[in-house]
């Protein structure tokens, strides 16, 4: 049996999201609002979606997206496990987790449980709306140092992890952009979701039209530190079919293999 790991398929895709805003210091700037959903859009209420993971020309593992609600708060985690090869390259093990407002699409929490080599950090960033400040609580397990830290915010935000799932919600037309305010920790940036055109595309789960979305940020710096694309299906549901994330060092591709209502 080969054995299997967690890789960060999901921090290198989503974090990619802060390299390419990484010149923008929103805190004296006027952010823009987090649309809530389209009428008639509705985050599912259990949904697991599977995707093959490729890197460069190598099949990594899998990555699993599990959505579940709970009244009026949406739990959205995110796992993947490499196959031995990859994981002699990259022994790294995270764990992802957000909950957010399914009517609104405010994040409330996001957690991460990082374990690479010896090094092994959990934190946890709280948004706090009523007291405009997020909150980072953050620990070294390995070397038992804590860290607190507090900034404002103003508005609703989303987070790296369900920014992506979140422009779900929102009407897609070709040759038209959509924004939105995403915090990292004590760091919030404008991604400007492009909307450049419609392909159809072959993965595992089927065949699929598609709209074919870049996450971007207008800043000098950004140049040459990569990019992203998003393939989400031409319907009412706006899946994320394909998403791949093209760096220096390669490229990672996450290619849909299953959709299950649980």
């Amino acid at each position: 049996m080969k054995q299997r790991y967690s890789f960060p398929f999901f921090p290198i895709l989503f974090s990619c999201l802060v390299l390419l805003a990484a010149s923008l210091r929103l805190w004296s700037q006027q952010l823009p609002t987090l649309t809530p959903p389209r009428p008639g859009f509705s985050f599912p209420a259990k949904q697991t979606l599977t995707y093959a993971v490729d890197w460069r020309v190598f099949p990594a593992g899998t990555a699993v997206i599990h959505f579940e609600s709970d009244g009026n708060t949406e739990h959205l985690t995110a796992d993947a496990g490499t196959v031995s090869a990859i994981d002699m390259i990259f022994h790294v093990s995270d764990k992802f987790q957000s909950n957010f407002d399914r009517e609104k699409g405010c994040t409330s929490e996001f957690n991460k449980q990082t374990l690479e080599g010896r090094r092994q950090v959990n934190s946890t960033l709280k948004l706090d709306y009523a007291q405009g400040k997020s909150i980072l609580d953050e620990k070294n397990i390995t070397t038992g140092q804590t860290k607190h830290l507090e900034a404002g915010i103003s508005g609703c935000l989303t987070d790296l992890l369900t920014g992506v799932f979140y422009a779900s919600s929102q009407p897609m037309e070709v040759g038209k952009n959509f924004e939105i305010p995403v915090v990292d920790p004590l760091k919030t940036v404008v991604v400007t979701m492009k909307v450049e055109g419609r392909e159809e595309l072959k993965v595992p789960a089927g065949t699929f039209k598609t709209l074919r979305v870049e996450p971007t940020a207008e800043a000098g710096v950004v140049k040459n530190r990569g990019q992203i694309w998003i393939w989400y299906s031409d319907d009412e549901r706006h899946l994320p079919v394909q998403m791949r994330a093209r760096l220096f060092w390669g490229t990672i591709t996450f290619r849909l293999i299953s959709v299950e209502n649980k």
